[in-house]
């Protein structure tokens, strides 16, 4: 895919940054590492060509890592939201349920999602399906989202057939850091 064909959106994109909270890191993710760099330069690129950054909180249960108000719970170090941006509280795989999410991003007249986060084959996948649904075009750069091994499946085999097979054409553009960082450049113009 080169870069003429992720370009024809005439709204606005938003890199949505899904889960990447401090307890999900700390649990070692595949490629984790590499993808919080990644997503990382998405969110530096896009603070810098004026691109919204939104970023989604999972609400754990009383008790688990990511309940509220607890350091498991906190947006990741290495990604924390600059002051004014969209911070979006979740209890649900999907991003969408119950949130303010889809108001937010229509009220800006965002027409493209930048889907990055924790865990593919939950509440990444979730979300960008729904987005999908809603209409948004969703794009999802290569090695910006991770998972970890889910009983007999490892996660390297989780992350390639999501990425590689369901996404990739069906739901999402799959394209290289590269690729999306120039379309980034180009006023998010992915489609």
């Amino acid at each position: 895919m080169n870069i003429a064909e992720m370009t024809h959106s005439s709204g606005l994109t938003a890199l949505l940054v899904v889960d990447v909270q401090a307890a999900a890191v700390a649990r070692g993710p595949y490629q984790g590492d590499t993808v919080i760099h990644n997503i990382r330069t998405l969110i530096e690129a896009c603070r810098a060509y004026g691109l919204d950054v939104v970023y989604v909180q999972h609400d754990g249960l009383p008790g688990e890592d990511e309940e509220p108000g607890t350091p498991g719970w906190e947006i990741h170090d290495a990604i924390r939201p600059a002051p004014g941006e969209k911070v979006v509280r979740k209890r649900y795989n999907s991003a969408f349920r119950d949130t303010d999410l889809r108001g937010h991003l229509d009220g800006r007249g965002v027409d493209t999602l930048i889907v990055v986060g924790i865990q593919t084959e939950y509440c990444v996948d979730t979300t960008c399906r729904v987005a999908f649904e809603f209409g948004y075009s969703v794009v999802m750069p290569e090695l910006t989202n991770t998972t970890f091994d889910n009983g007999e499946i490892s996660a390297k085999q989780i992350y390639e057939l999501y990425n590689r097979r369901i996404f990739a054409g069906r739901f999402a553009k799959v394209p290289s850091m590269p690729e999306a960082l120039e379309a980034v450049a180009e006023a998010g113009r992915f489609f």
